[in-house]
């Protein structure tokens, strides 16, 4: 086991130390040499700089000396150190015509609390969660695969609760999970996954995660394997075939807004879902709310680029509906008369390159 001393003078209050990634804090103040494992588990406020070259540790005097996001934020790594957990409240301009967030505020919030976690173990913000040699080297992370089931949708000034935590995802990704409670009842509400994969930012083509990158970040993850959806055969896991032309629902000529980029000059992805429900028959949008999505990002969509959302039903014997299961889980099962499933395509519409295909769960609405 990996032993560390420290100089600890009465200026320091606390500090960040890397054994199975726990967090320390000293009890009392005191002058000379400390062994870290005479401090106590506390509460800690540490900055952490990899910038340039350089990696560096500051610890900050007190909580007032921490940078001011930190203290605004309801955020806090767990004891573990592997996963974080952070409270939102759900604000007005998030809530959609059925007076519930929508599905483009969950999973900005899921976008919002990884980026939080991975700020507050160190990682760098630029380019969403970019280590050290990531930045030397130009490479991003960038969505393959996202899913997420919502159970119930918080309203406006519900406050939401959401833990993450991210692991390794074979030789040429990551993988990161989310579950989300209702703080005013633990009830779970909602859990997500979703696959990263490397991409060089300046020829924008794939990348192997190198064990050097590997092992910048899973000191960070769990040594054992944790899954948002452990059971055998959950709807996370399913494929999604391709539709096929003639699609049943359309809606063409979309164009992406400047707006919809992000820091890594491209579409975000929460755009995606956005385009993908443009296409859903406004008799589903209607009496249905969305229960799962599913989606595969297969290119990168540029602001010049023009995109058709296709959509067309999904046989009942393909599908998978909720039933009772561990947090809340899905469970292979055919789909119950009040719930539709949907299969989706977005394609350019120069040349029909597929940018992204999707499977969404409808269930009808129920009144709050």
């Amino acid at each position: 086991m990996l032993k560390l001393s420290c100089n600890v003078t009465d200026h320091l209050h606390g500090f960040f130390f890397s054994d199975s990634r726990r967090l320390f804090a000293p009890v009392h103040r005191r002058t000379g040499p400390v062994s870290c494992f005479q401090l106590k588990k506390e509460p800690f406020r540490a900055i952490f700089s990899a910038d340039q070259g350089n990696s560096s540790l500051r610890v900050a005097d007190s909580v007032s000396d921490a940078p001011p996001a930190d203290r605004l934020r309801f955020g806090r790594l767990m004891e573990d150190g592997f996963s974080y957990k952070e409270k939102f409240i759900v604000r007005s301009y998030e809530v959609g015509i059925n007076k519930t967030a929508t599905v483009e505020t969950i999973a900005n919030l899921l976008q919002e609390v990884a980026c939080n976690h991975v700020q507050k173990v160190g990682f760098s913000t630029d380019g969403f969660a970019t280590t050290l040699t990531m930045r030397k080297l130009h490479l991003i992370w960038v969505t393959a695969r996202m899913h997420i089931e919502i159970y119930k949708y918080p309203a406006w000034s519900d406050v939401v609760e959401i833990e993450t935590w991210c692991q390794s995802e074979g030789r040429i990704g990551t993988r990161r999970d989310w579950i989300l409670k209702d703080c005013a009842t633990g009830e779970v509400i909602g859990r997500a996954t979703s696959k990263w994969v490397m991409m060089n930012q300046d020829t924008r083509r794939l990348q192997r995660v190198t064990d050097e990158v590997r092992d910048e970040y899973l000191v960070f993850c769990p040594r054992e394997p944790r899954l948002a959806f452990p059971e055998e055969n959950n709807s996370s896991l399913k494929k999604i075939p391709k539709l096929e032309d003639p699609a049943q629902y359309s809606m063409l000529g979309l164009k992406p807004r400047r707006a919809d980029l992000d820091m890594n000059q491209h579409v975000n992805n929460v755009t995606y879902i956005g385009w993908v429900l443009e296409s859903i028959p406004q008799e589903i949008i209607d009496t249905h709310e969305l229960q799962v999505i599913t989606l595969d990002y297969r290119r990168e969509c540029q602001q010049d680029d023009i995109v058709d959302s296709l959509t067309t039903s999904e046989a009942p014997n393909e599908a998978v509906s909720k039933l009772s299961g561990t947090n809340g889980s899905t469970t292979s099962s055919k789909l119950e008369h009040n719930e539709s499933q949907f299969l989706h395509i977005l394609r350019l519409s120069e040349n029909g390159q597929e940018i992204n295909r999707g499977r969404t769960q409808w269930r009808n609405k129920s009144s709050r």
